[in-house]
């Protein structure tokens, strides 16, 4: 990567974050309803709000709120939670862990059942494995997440009894974060007892994210594969007597996978989105949920702050997914 390449795409970062930072700021202060009313409530008396908004800091112009905000989201420093007192950056190392153990988890369920279904489906081109297999993929990818979620719910913990519907953790398990992420802790901590009961109970938000998002990815691989196995070189090769096997391996999968990754790098903004979405539906502890309770809460510090690290992690991905382009296809390092 050159100097004005890396300048470029720095720059496009903190653009991106900057306009979801101020989107956020802006929509915060327009929806009806404000912090202060939350906060003293119906029976609150004039003195009581204009105290309350003192407070808060909220009795300063919308512009010096504007720049205290961005000045502090520069240093990560995103002030005071309005009703626990707690600082914004604490509650985000508390709750971001678990929105990135849901996301790795929906991508890699996302990955898995998504370039397989996709590979096979192109494996067996025009036969009704082909078409089952699209099928389903549609299928998944028309659902919406909260209606997956719900579905699932309701036959592994309703109808089935087989996993937990709610939490992270049972209840009855004592559990003290060293780095906020379970599977770490439990190898730190010396504690497997904790790994089963994590995985019980992510896999059913992950699933309900990456199953719908993976029908994409599915359509994407089987488009890839069968757009290089029409190449020249594929038939080539064929005609050398190589085998099915190791054309999809040697040849195949590597020129198929820039397309595929691509995609997929995309798809984080969908498995943040749907993060969201699962986390409330599953009552997971995580940023989402966090963010749906300080809007219903008119929390503005917390949402300011989740919506803003939220922005950096997607944006940081995507540019991680651009930088391996060179590494995947040789063409694009000249």
């Amino acid at each position: 990567m050159t100097g004005n390449q890396f300048v470029r795409r720095l720059t496009a970062v903190l653009v991106v974050v900057w306009g979801a930072a101020t989107v956020v700021f802006i929509v915060l202060r327009v929806v009806p309803g404000s912090a202060v009313d939350q906060i003293s409530g119906l029976y609150g008396t004039a003195e009581q709000r204009v105290e309350t908004r003192r407070q808060l800091g909220l009795d300063h112009s919308i512009f010096y709120q504007y720049w205290l905000y961005l000045k502090g989201a520069l240093r990560f420093d995103f002030g005071r939670s309005f009703y626990s007192g707690r600082p914004v950056t604490d509650i985000l190392v508390d709750t971001m862990p678990v929105t990135i153990e849901l996301a790795i988890a929906a991508g890699l369920i996302m990955l898995t059942w998504g370039i397989l279904a996709g590979s096979t489906a192109a494996v067996f081109r025009n036969t009704k494995v082909d078409v089952g297999l699209r099928g389903l993929a549609a299928v998944f990818f028309s659902i919406p997440w909260f209606f997956s979620g719900v579905l699932l719910l309701i036959l592994f913990t309703s109808v089935w009894k087989v996993l937990p519907g709610f939490g992270r953790l049972p209840p009855t398990m004592t559990y003290e974060p060293t780095t906020h992420f379970v599977l770490l802790d439990a190898v730190i901590q010396g504690r497997p007892e904790l790994v089963w009961p994590w995985l019980s109970h992510i896999l059913l938000p992950a699933a309900a994210i990456g199953l719908t998002t993976g029908g994409y990815i599915a359509r994407i691989t089987r488009a890839s594969f069968l757009e290089v196995t029409s190449q020249d070189y594929i038939r080539t090769a064929r005609s050398k007597g190589m085998t099915r096997r190791q054309l999809f391996r040697v040849h195949v999968s590597r020129n198929a996978a820039l397309p595929i990754v691509a995609v997929a790098g995309l798809q984080v903004g969908a498995l943040l989105g749907g993060a969201v979405v699962a986390e409330v539906v599953f009552s997971y502890p995580g940023v989402g949920k966090l963010m749906v309770d300080a809007i219903n809460r008119r929390d503005y510090p917390v949402v300011q702050g989740a919506a803003f690290v939220v922005a950096m992690c997607y944006v940081l991905v995507n540019v991680a997914t651009e930088s391996s382009y060179p590494w995947l296809d040789p063409r694009l390092r000249r």
